[in-house]
């Protein structure tokens, strides 16, 4: 799977790369231009100092002589405590001061009215920036040509060009560093609608089809993206409410002619089994009516539960709450289902104290305890017990439904798809699939939680349980 990147580092990058290469670009032209000038200043110098020892020479005894005045060698005082050499030959490579073997330029290409040259050498194991000068000195015989050498290693230009380079870049990575910060945080500021955005729909239930995002909230760069949105939700509304009238319509119209088909199946029988004939076919007969009555219950049993499906999807369900007593809810299913828990000889009770107020719709929650009690009796063992709770979690201001029995129960990498549309355990039941789904659509109408578990009371069966948001004490009713 492509690994996704994220936006925000995205457009940091493209707006923060260039901006350090252009601050490395500015460093380095800098660095550049503060090298100059610090080589400009060192050559000055080692050109002053030589000037300045060409005019300590003076004819003595028919011989040129040099001294190495002070003046010459305090251009040169730094903090930085560079080293100075010097070197004065006369025109056949006598010493008249300094250093004998102060290396010179091997090919001389002197410059400018001074006769200058600059080079960089070697002295001493030490890295020297040198200038190199001559100067003629005449007589009654004729001229003589004095090379003048200064040399100085580079210690104090270096700490000339950190001096000029530094402040200027320390401003640019100040610079870079602000602008780095204000890109955050503009990209953080900017950047909320949108996780905003995110936020709000990773929040919808995707089954309630009422989400509608506001392009105002929206940069107009973002705003096509949320009326996409809006299209496609309305959309997928549309089909979600063709689907459910769909569904609703079929019950509607299945529900009236299978009724009838009951009806006329019983009369059937019943007249079939007091007209005192005798037919040898009557057993046959009996066997395909109550084959056929069967069936028919089935369907209208499936054709309720659909329209109940549809009706708990819709999406007023989860607005037209009223606040309802579930105790009283309970015990009126307990009383309607009695008849079934006697036939199957299954031990029916219930357990509540006092009134346990919830938010729902009364028919809904009804139908919800229904099918609850009902898959209990359904899965039961003859000569089982099922049991309905109705208790009030006051630590967690919520009211608790709960129905166990001591049936086969549900195995545990089932417990999810239970909640299936037409999912069972055992395919040969006579159940129709649908009832743990209503539970869940009308638990989510009301904001519960279905949850199903091993009955820790039982050596087997289930424990079905249902947390709702506490409505309040009976004295705030009404």
């Amino acid at each position: 799977m492509k690994k996704r990147s994220s936006l925000r580092l995205r457009l940091a990058l493209w707006l923060l790369l260039p901006l350090s290469l252009f601050v490395a670009l500015c460093g380095w032209l800098n660095w550049r231009n503060a090298a100059g000038v610090a080589d400009y200043v060192q050559d000055h110098d080692l050109l002053s100092s030589a000037k300045v020892l060409s005019d300590r020479l003076i004819w003595e005894d028919d011989d040129v002589q040099a001294s190495v005045p002070p003046s010459a060698l305090s251009l040169f005082v730094s903090p930085e405590h560079d080293r100075v050499f010097l070197s004065v030959t006369g025109a056949n490579g006598e010493v008249l001061a300094g250093s004998a073997d102060f290396p010179l330029p091997a090919r001389r290409k002197p410059e400018g009215v001074d006769r200058a040259q600059w080079y960089d050498t070697e002295f001493a194991g030490l890295p020297l920036r040198a200038v190199v000068t001559t100067r003629s000195m005449y007589e009654v015989g004729g001229a003589r040509d004095i090379t003048i050498a200064v040399g100085k290693t580079e210690r104090s230009r270096d700490h000339m060009l950190r001096t000029l380079w530094w402040p200027s870049m320390e401003y640019l990575l100040i610079a870079l560093a602000l602008a780095i910060a204000l890109a955050v945080a503009a990209l953080t500021l900017e950047l909320r609608p949108i996780v905003r955005l995110s936020q709000q729909l990773a929040q919808r239930d995707p089954l309630h089809l009422d989400l509608v995002v506001d392009p105002g909230a929206l940069h107009s760069e973002l705003r096509p993206v949320a009326d996409t949105i809006n299209r496609f939700v309305a959309q997928l509304r549309a089909h979600s409410e063709a689907q459910r009238r769909f569904i609703a319509d079929a019950a509607h119209q299945l529900r009236t002619p299978l009724a009838m088909q009951a009806s006329q199946i019983e009369y059937a029988r019943y007249t079939r089994q007091h007209r005192g004939e005798w037919d040898t076919r009557r057993a046959d007969m009996d066997a395909m009516w109550l084959a056929m009555q069967t069936s028919n219950r089935r369907l209208v049993d499936v054709t309720n539960k659909l329209l109940l499906l549809a009706q708990a999807e819709h999406g007023d369900a989860h607005t037209r709450l009223e606040r309802v007593d579930l105790a009283a809810v309970a015990l009126r299913c307990v009383e309607q289902l009695a008849a079934l828990a006697d036939r199957r000889r299954i031990d029916l009770g219930l357990e509540a104290w006092g009134t346990a107020f919830v938010r729902a719709q009364p028919a809904l929650l009804d139908a919800l305890v229904t099918n609850l009690l009902d898959n209990a009796l359904r899965y039961t063992q003859e000569g089982g017990r099922v049991t309905l709770g109705v208790g009030v979690d006051e630590a967690a201001d919520a009211v608790v439904l709960s129905v166990e029995d001591n049936g086969p129960g549900i195995p545990a990498e089932a417990r999810e798809r239970v909640f299936e549309r037409f999912y069972r355990v055992a395919q040969d039941s006579e159940g129709t699939g649908l009832g743990l789904a209503i539970v869940r659509e009308i638990a989510r109408a009301f904001d519960a939680d279905v949850d199903l578990a091993a009955n820790p009371r039982e050596a087997s069966g289930l424990l079905v349980t249902v947390r709702f948001s506490s409505a309040g004490p009976a004295e705030n009713a009404g």
